[in-house]
């Protein structure tokens, strides 16, 4: 079977989802960080790993402690109860507690809490594996890590436990190149800190971890940690485990050809089914579900799209009701819509409305000129649209999130979108003043 290391990105005990409905409130901490880890402790000991590393920022901040060594010591008790050995490092937001909480956590091993890099031989399975960890001083660290660091290979795999930022060298957090980590000799990096998870393989199996269970729509899609085999002295397979208690998930919903308001939620539950349907089914595929959990809820952020004059109206009805379940699905997994935006576009006789000298006929002409992208002021816009956007995506409170490439169709999406909603603002009001 070989030896079994799980890898655990960014767990955040202490923080809460947000945005829940009524009836899941009483859940919150069952749906966070400390019921995801639970639900790892319960995975971990029914698979017989052998070592579960922490990625650092194992705890949300300095005020946590108390809820982070209930939860903690809790879990590896268990662990260790069960033969599993665990370490861990501290990132940037617990660089002072985690040390606090390892001094009261006999069992748990903290790496490089000095500041210098600490190597931990491991022997199991009839395997030898060595985790190289380093752990953060303080809160900001302004120089690579790995600044030279010469690492000596043990017997067995050899695999770095790092906290960072990579590739971007003005980074506070630990700022570190690829070609450092490259460049190391070790077969594999398991990061912390973007809690956007990497591709993770056999082919690349260096890179972020991705956080424990996402709490905000930021951090939608499959969360979960990653169980690596060693065989043979080397990794032999890498594969994510998906049983985050709360999931958040994009869905668009088209609104064309909809007759009335009230039936778009109808639309959505057909959607809702079929979603269902689909990430049951791609559990049990992968490894026969047997490391794979459904999802306790799940979190909409609702895109409403197409053309229709309803969209204000649908919007409207799903944001004052969208706290409310909408659907349960066949594993009792609760869906409920986190926050509906309205994207549609209107039947707007844009041609027409731009022979006008009104701000309105100069947003028409403005939202036709989108639709030719190649010409000048079409460039002009989106370069415009674009920089607004890259300032919003910069902001300190996105900085844990890998964003997306920001294409020009994606710009032109956003700067069309706004453009519409602003231009039925625009004419309602002008009706309503003639009335």
């Amino acid at each position: 079977m070989g030896l079994k290391l799980l890898a655990v990105g960014d767990m955040h005990l202490g923080r809460q989802p947000s945005r829940l409905p009524q009836a899941l409130i009483s859940e919150a901490q069952d749906l966070g960080p400390a019921g995801a880890w639970r639900r790892l402790v319960n995975l971990a000991i029914d698979q017989q790993v052998h070592v579960v590393a922490l990625a650092g920022d194992v705890v949300e901040r300095d005020e946590d402690f108390f809820e982070a060594y209930r939860d903690l010591s809790q879990g590896i008790d268990r662990l260790t109860d069960a033969g599993i050995t665990v370490v861990g490092i501290a990132g940037n937001h617990d660089v002072h507690v985690l040390p606090r909480l390892a001094k009261q956590l006999p069992n748990f091993h903290l790496l490089g809490p000095n500041g210098t890099w600490e190597a931990f031989p491991i022997d199991a399975a009839g395997e030898q594996l060595t985790i190289h960890g380093w752990s953060f001083q303080q809160k900001q660290v302004t120089r690579s890590p790995l600044q030279g660091q010469q690492f000596t290979r043990h017997p067995g795999a050899n695999i770095g436990l790092l906290h960072c930022d990579r590739d971007n060298a003005a980074s506070v957090y630990a700022p570190v190149m690829s070609e450092e980590l490259a460049n190391t000799g070790l077969d594999a990096w398991l990061l912390g800190h973007i809690h956007k998870p990497d591709a993770l393989s056999i082919n690349t199996p260096s890179g972020y971890l991705g956080c424990l269970s996402g709490v905000d729509a930021g951090e939608a899609g499959h969360r979960g940690p990653w169980l690596y085999t060693i065989q043979g002295g080397q990794i032999s397979s890498i594969e994510q485990w998906l049983f985050s208690p709360l999931w958040w998930q994009p869905i668009d919903l088209d609104l064309t050809d909809l007759d009335t308001a009230e039936t778009a939620r109808d639309r959505l539950l057909d959607n809702l089914r079929a979603f269902d349907q689909d990430m049951l089914a791609s559990m049990t595929r992968v490894a026969g579900g047997a490391t794979h959990a459904p999802p306790r809820a799940v979190a909409i952020r609702l895109r409403l799209t197409g053309t229709t004059h309803l969209g204000q109206q649908v919007e409207q009805r799903f944001n004052n009701e969208g706290y409310e379940t909408l659907h349960m699905g066949e594993a009792q997994t609760s869906y409920h819509i986190e926050r509906c935006i309205n994207t549609t576009r209107a039947s707007i006789a844009l041609d027409v409305l731009a022979q006008r000298t009104d701000p309105a006929g100069l947003l028409a002409r403005r939202l036709l000129d989108l639709e030719t992208p190649s010409t000048e002021r079409a460039r002009a816009l989106i370069a415009g649209g674009r920089t607004k956007l890259e300032d919003i995506r910069g902001a300190s409170r996105w900085s844990q999130l890998e964003p997306e490439d920001l294409t020009d169709s994606d710009v032109i999406d956003w700067l069309s979108a706004a453009g519409h909603q602003l231009l039925l603002t625009m004419l309602a009001q002008q009706e309503q003043s003639h009335s």
